[in-house]
């Protein structure tokens, strides 16, 4: 089954706007992941991460960009996929975006334009409507197209956020050093 392009509804933002955006900010379930969530017999919680995710956020981070996790869900896998990242927030069990949201302003002392926000689903709508560079997944509830500005060529779970990560980075200008040093530090 093919499922129906999801087409942005608003404009990318000029590259000052994508160059200035100091934090990016992520879903899990849905971005990170492909949203399933594997179960052993003994009730362990397993997900998959894709390594040109990590690899990019190692990217971003030594271009200066932090990095957050704003979930509805958690998990021990989750806290330590972000410690292993060095993530530095990280907003697990919050069906309550909007308010986790400031939260998450207040503490690390920005503005909504200077936050990239990758979402999938309807409680990611708010930080959406709100964030500098607003992006979904092509499987991304058909809901947050008029929010986004760009949806991502890779699917959830598979790369998304380095999609997002590698527009960023060429918008201030630090990509061609990424690739100058052929992704090392």
């Amino acid at each position: 089954m093919t499922l129906p392009a999801l087409v942005p509804g608003r404009p990318l933002p000029d590259r000052e706007i994508l160059a200035g955006i100091r934090l990016l900010l992520l879903d899990v379930d849905g971005v990170l992941t492909d949203g399933r969530i594997h179960f052993d017999r003994d009730g362990m919680e397993y997900k998959s991460f894709h390594v040109h995710d990590a690899a990019g956020l190692a990217y971003w981070h030594r271009s200066g960009g932090r990095s957050g996790f704003l979930s509805g869900r958690g998990g021990e896998v989750v806290e330590r996929r972000a410690k292993e990242l060095g993530v530095h927030e990280v907003v697990l069990k919050r069906l309550d975006k909007a308010t986790a949201f400031e939260e998450i302003l207040a503490r690390q002392q920005l503005t909504p334009i200077e936050v990239a926000y990758v979402g999938d689903d309807l409680l990611d709508l708010p930080v959406l409507r709100r964030v500098g560079f607003a992006v979904t997944v092509p499987e991304g509830r058909p809901d947050l197209a008029a929010a986004v500005h760009f949806v991502t060529e890779r699917a959830a779970g598979f790369g998304a956020a380095r999609c997002v990560i590698d527009k960023l980075l060429r918008a201030r200008g630090a990509w061609d050093e990424v690739v100058r040093k052929a992704g090392l530090p």
